[in-house]
């Protein structure tokens, strides 16, 4: 089989497959035994950086749950680290930056990085290894959309209300866009950089993009992150938690061929907002995965039937897999929607 016929790939250009493609967001991570086996006695970021323990992490979901994509293991501020900028992952918090910007100038001294002087030889190193071994099976690139980055880079780690983020916006418009430009620079590098490597699709993540009205994100937002994903060369998938006031937007004008949903909209609604030219991806509610599975199979089932609404469909969850979730109950959705 080409890899123009995998599933997920066929399902993102409107075509209905056999089985329903199926991946996790965070499958590659903290929920497998193997996978914390594995990252004892190596930091976050430095995990990212090898390629081979990167290489070997992003296989492992693929092994054991039989899903239909392999979603490369990094983290968003990856192109930031290798840009020079100073950031660490604390533990039980997040993604911290050393020097938070928040002003003009430093907005000035930031953006003076060249994006394409970021070395992505270990990144590229890790995603052929990935691509040699799965073939047909897809691998999906990713970066962090230029909104969710700016909002760790303002202000300094994670916020709930992003709020001198949102506040940069307005109080400097020239500064905000000259930050969100370089950042839609960054990411669009760093997901050129793993599509010459073999990723065969790539998702723009923007997890704080709730946070923002329709208003601020058509103005604000919008522009630059069409910027990191316009004429990729790849099939893109477009995600943002919490985006429902703005679905459509989430489309960046037909530049996504497929927006993912989280789990507070139903498909099917979605769908209708998103019209037929694009795919869904989508929305297990992942609070549900520590349920009874029978409770757990009626919304897998339920998430199913209303994706079929849609141009095409690509089961995920609606937001990324909590850390403490049983892998056997991600294994028996595979299985459950392979067999639907």
């Amino acid at each position: 089989m080409a890899l123009s016929d995998a599933p997920l790939l066929r399902a993102l250009t409107g075509d209905r497959p056999d089985t329903t493609p199926v991946w996790f967001m965070r499958q590659a991570g903290r929920s497998l035994p193997e996978y914390r086996e594995l990252r004892v006695g190596t930091r976050m970021l430095d995990a990212c950086l090898t390629p081979d323990l990167a290489a070997e992490i992003t296989l492992q979901p693929v092994r054991r749950h039989g899903v239909d994509a392999a979603v490369f293991f990094s983290d968003i501020v990856i192109p930031l680290r290798l840009a020079g900028v100073e950031v660490e992952i604390e533990p039980g918090r997040g993604p911290v930056f050393a020097n938070p910007v928040r002003t003009r100038a430093d907005v000035e001294r930031i953006t003076a990085i060249d994006p394409e002087s970021l070395d992505g030889t270990a990144i590229a190193e890790a995603v052929g290894i990935v691509a040699a071994e799965l073939g047909d099976t897809p691998v999906i690139g990713f970066a962090g959309a230029p909104f969710t980055l700016a909002a760790y880079l303002v202000e300094g780690g994670p916020s709930k209300e992003h709020l001198r983020a949102r506040g940069m916006m307005h109080a400097d418009p020239d500064a905000w866009h000259r930050l969100a430009g370089w950042l839609a620079r960054v990411s669009r590098r760093f997901l050129e950089t793993q599509r010459d490597a073999g990723a065969g699709v790539v998702q723009l993540f923007d997890s704080w993009a709730g946070s923002l009205s329709p208003a601020d994100y058509r103005t604000f937002v919008a522009p630059h992150s069409t910027a990191a994903l316009d004429g990729i060369g790849v099939p893109t998938i477009h995600f943002g938690v919490g985006t429902g006031p703005f679905l459509a937007d989430m489309r960046l004008g037909g530049i996504a061929d497929g927006v993912g949903v989280d789990w507070r909209l139903p498909l099917d609604e979605a769908a209708a907002i998103l019209g037929p030219d694009t795919s869904v991806q989508g929305n297990i509610d992942p609070a549900l995965l520590g349920a009874p599975w029978p409770v757990l199979e009626a919304h897998v089932r339920d998430v199913l039937e209303r994706g079929r609404a849609a141009r095409g469909h690509i089961v995920n969850l609606g937001h990324g897999v909590p850390p403490e979730t049983d892998p056997d109950q991600l294994t028996r959705i595979v299985e459950l929607v392979h067999g639907a």
